[in-house]
């Protein structure tokens, strides 16, 4: 049996792979012993199958002691493919369907194609082939492809096949983009080579000849459809294959070079001077590392899985040998270098298509040419292709700001940069030294960048690809495509930096004015752009180290500020702002905003209303910079309202807000709600409530609160349920005789409907009832629709009433999903005396799960604490439950002593709950 050599440098011994040798005989030997061609099928497939497993056993195992050795181990995947194939096609046409005078309409040529004619086969690959005949296919021919496709299924192989002439493929091949392309990927395995040089021949003369152009613009808009379908290239849970900067793009670079060129290999393309040898490396890294990748991906899900989730990626990690190390996981250097290696694809296949562009675009029309505008270049420049492109390598080099000065001239005239132009810069980085970035020039060009042209977005994104935004600030380097590993951020460090930037441009050209009515007025009456921008530039930059990336940051700053020529007071400023970047998404949503004391503390930080307006827009921009879906109705109504208090209180004194003055105005706008009460009614609503409620609460939730508790029954529960769509929320008010642990029981309820609980505050009237408003979200961060009310308010009060008990029925809901328990969360809870008049705040900050805000409560509830209000700020798979309680005595909890036992009882309800989600 002539089985296929193996090709040099597999990841382990060919034979280990496959003995062809001992297969070979035992295979013969079994065509010597059966006359039954079932019979015999069934050995070939026994022996073939044990080839198979032992083969691909011989690979993970050398491909798990070294990680990175792609390409041997698709060479090797490859070659134990070729061998099975071929061991099926020899005894499928020798033994079983034997034919010794074949008619010339009796030849066939088997081919591998897609990328198993390539070569290139990840553990979980399809095996596609092509069975050629010369004229319509006969009995014989179809027998045999029918037994080899049943010896190759049974062996679990995924094939894919066609049964073609050579008229047929070209035919095909002109109405199919797909199908050419596995086409031009042919690669003769076994059968008639004489068919095979013809199919060469006549794919060549008759379908790829002349035909370049319109392929390049196929392979073109596929590749644009992909990216608009998997999105960006820095998501966090990429597609290793289809995703930009993924596999496919490095495949239709070559794909590309391949039928214009005619190479064989992507190193012929330096010969071609379409690559540096630099450039070439690049292209070698990148492919080893995603490929190993993949193939690592293959393995561990045991099946043709190419989406990076958050579970396989530490897991890939672990197989790729990343260690923890500097204060970030393991998974976190891993998933860095994959963005840094989809960085360089983008960068390379922008490279190869220009070149492709120079010698393939076809001409814009005449009248086009004739009568566009185009732009007014400063000298130096060219524009090629209508992009800006450099006349003069050695003029442009003899200056190094011109490396800035390019990226200014791009922005000015609405011009891409030309490639040849993006590689010049790549190229001499090493001129943007120290003695450049202390230029006051320089300086001035790059804040020009941000500050002057509108659109600093551009610039940033293609100055960061390039490596010089790394260049000209250093200090930015480390978060360069630095993934945070949870699932509360959308993008790397960088790119969310760059995002931030985008909402603050977006605001300034006052496309979001009804969306961020606050921020767009801010920016109207005037603010300094200058420190806000640099600002936001360096917000991130301290992370990915051992310490709190604010005070690292902050630190950074204070260095980096005056080296883009910012003056010593606006210096200061931006260092105070990237160290308290987060308090006022923290303040607004893990403190309760309703009480003066929380006013108070963070007007005292900020100290100025400029300050307040540079603040707050940084805080817009950077939750919205966090993700697509991160910011919503409830944290615009969270800001805005801690925005509009603290500005009355920075310009009026914090008498403005105190509680006697937010009693009275609450009580007055009730009393003009309820005019068509009696007096006698009235009167006692608006006594029988303590201070607290009338600050916590709208004057909405007054009126709905005085029609809940008019005249209700001891024995009674009143629900009122209605959608806040300008908080993105449902505000549930609740009535009913108060009793311990009632918050813990409104909380089971919600939490058994599957209701994600924003915010909460409970308060006790003097009459011995409990008024209690939760603001709830369904499962999608949205208010629940009217016609789910009814049965949320159903669920609601068979829960209160104790028809269902929470800690059973919870449950099923209370499961982590496979995918996110890869995430550490640690558990920290603090106490805080100060942030209250009354209460004492407990923040609790863990992972999150469905029943968790319920375990905690019933465990304050069973230690006799009284909880008043809760605020809860979820970050992806990490929450912050902030409870504002006192002791049964209505004391806050001062000693260590309790504050110990009750951190105590709450970490224990917190393991419980988890080792229950985790079962």
């Amino acid at each position: 049996m002539l089985l296929p050599d193996p090709q040099s440098d597999l990841i382990c011994p060919a034979d280990d792979i496959f003995d062809r040798a001992a297969i070979s005989a035992r295979l013969e030997t079994a065509a010597q012993t059966h006359t039954d061609d079932m019979a015999l099928r069934a050995d070939i497939v026994q022996v073939l199958n044990e080839a198979r497993k032992s083969g691909t056993a011989a690979i993970e195992e050398a491909f798990t002691a070294n990680p990175f050795a792609a390409r041997r181990m698709t060479r090797a995947y490859t070659w134990l493919t070729d061998c099975l194939v071929g061991a099926a096609h020899h005894m499928a046409t020798t033994h079983i369907h034997p034919l010794p005078n074949p008619t010339e309409g009796e030849r066939i040529a088997l081919f591998a194609v897609g990328g198993y004619g390539r070569g290139e086969m990840a553990p979980q690959s399809d095996v596609d082939l092509l069975f050629l005949t010369p004229y319509k296919i006969t009995a014989w021919a179809e027998s045999v492809i029918e037994t080899m496709l049943y010896i190759l299924w049974d062996l679990r192989l995924k094939v894919g096949h066609a049964s073609r002439t050579i008229k047929d493929c070209i035919r095909l091949g002109t109405e199919d983009y797909t199908i050419r392309t596995a086409l031009l990927e042919n690669r003769f395995l076994r059968g008639d080579a004489s068919l095979a040089q013809e199919l060469e021949t006549r794919l060549y003369n008759d379908l790829f000849k002349g035909t370049e152009r319109d392929f390049i613009e196929a392979k073109l808009a596929e590749r644009d459809a992909r990216h608009v379908k998997q999105g960006e290239r820095y998501v966090v849970e990429p597609n290793i294959k289809e995703g930009k900067g993924g596999l496919r793009d490095l495949q239709s670079l070559f794909w590309i070079a391949k039928y214009v060129y005619h190479v064989h290999t992507v190193a012929e393309l330096v010969d071609l001077g379409l690559f540096e040898e630099d450039e070439f490396t690049l292209f070698s890294e990148a492919e080893r590392f995603l490929w190993a990748t993949r193939g690592h991906l293959h393995i561990l899900a045991g099946r043709p899985v190419e989406q990076l989730t958050f579970d396989m990626q530490v897991l890939v990690a672990q197989r790729m040998q990343y260690t923890d190390k500097g204060g970030r996981r393991a998974v976190e250097h891993f998933m860095q270098d994959y963005f840094r290696h989809a960085t360089a694809v983008g960068n390379l296949t922008r490279i190869l298509l220009t070149k492709l562009e120079a010698a393939h675009t076809k001409s814009a029309p005449l009248y086009e040419r004739l009568f566009r505008r185009r732009p007014r270049i400063k000298k130096g420049y060219t524009v090629i292709h209508n992009r800006l492109a450099i006349q003069d390598d050695d003029v442009f080099l003899a200056d190094n700001l011109n490396l800035l000065r390019l990226f200014e001239e791009g922005l000015r005239t609405g011009l891409l940069i030309h490639p040849d132009a993006m590689r010049l810069v790549t190229a001499n980085l090493d001129m943007i030294d120290a003695e450049m970035r202390a230029n006051k020039e320089a300086q001035r060009i790059f804040l020009g960048l941000l500050l002057k042209h509108g659109n600093p977005v551009r610039a940033l994104r293609r100055m960061n690809e390039l490596g010089v935004l790394s260049a000209f600030v250093p200090e930015f380097e480390p978060i360069v495509a630095m993934m945070q590993f949870n699932m509360y951020h959308s993008y790397t460090v960088d790119e969310h930096t760059i995002q931030v930037i985008s909402n603050f441009a977006q605001i300034e050209r006052e496309e979001l004015e009804i969306e961020l009515p606050i921020s767009s007025e801010i920016l109207k009456t005037g603010i300094n752009r200058k420190v806000l921008m640099v600002a936001m530039l360096l917000h991130d930059i301290g992370k990915g180290r051992d310490m709190d990336h604010s005070i690292l940051g902050a630190q950074i700053a204070r260095k980096v500020a005056p080296n883009l020529g910012l003056n010593k007071a606006d210096s200061e400023t931006v260092e105070w702002l990237v160290r308290y970047h987060l308090l006022m998404s923290d303040t607004a949503q893990k403190r309760d905003i309703a009480d003066p004391r929380t006013i108070r503390g963070f007007a005292k930080a900020v100290k100025s209303v400029d300050r307040l307006n540079l603040l707050t827009v940084l805080t817009v921009c950077d939750i919205r910079g966090v993700g697509p879906d991160t910011w919503n109705n409830w944290k615009a109504a969270l800001i805005r309202g801690l925005y509009r208090q603290t500005r009355i209180v920075l310009e009026n004194g914090i008498e403005a807000i105190s509680r006697e003055n937010r009693g009275t105005e609450a009580k007055k706008k009730l009393r003009q709600e309820l005019s068509a009460w009696p007096p006698k009614d009235v009167k006692k609503e608006t006594t029988r409530h303590y201070d607290p409620y009338w600050q916590g609460l709208h004057i909405t939730a007054h009126v709905v609160f005085a029609g809940l508790l008019r005249d209700i029954a001891d024995d009674e529960i009143r629900i009122d349920l209605h959608p806040d769509e300008d908080r993105d929320a449902t505000r549930v008010c609740f009535a009913i005789a108060d009793h311990p642990g009632i918050f813990s029981r409104l909380a089971g309820a919600l939490a058994l409907v599957g209701a994600n609980v924003v915010d909460a505050r409970t308060y006790t009237s003097k009459d011995g009832y409990a008024t209690a408003a939760f603001w709830v979200q369904d499962a999608e961060g949205k208010p629940y629709e009217a016609n789910r009310l009814k049965r949320l308010s159903r669920m609601i009060e068979r829960t209160l009433k104790g028809e269902v008990v929470p800690t059973e029925a919870i449950k099923s809901r209370d499961a982590i999903k496979k995918r996110e328990r890869a995430f550490r969360v640690p558990t920290t809870i603090t106490f805080d005396n100060e942030g209250s008049e009354i209460y004492t705040i407990i923040e609790v900050d863990t992972r999150d799960r469905a029943g968790l805000l319920f375990d905690l409560t019933r465990a304050l509830a069973n230690a006799n604490v009284y909880i008043a209000s809760a605020v809860i700020a979820t970050y992806g798979e990490q929450v912050v439950d902030s409870f504002y309680v006192k002791d049964m005595f209505g004391l806050k909890f001062h000693t260590s002593g309790k504050q110990s036992t009750l951190e105590k009882k709450l970490r224990e309800a917190i393991e419980q709950g988890a080792k229950r989600a985790r079962a």
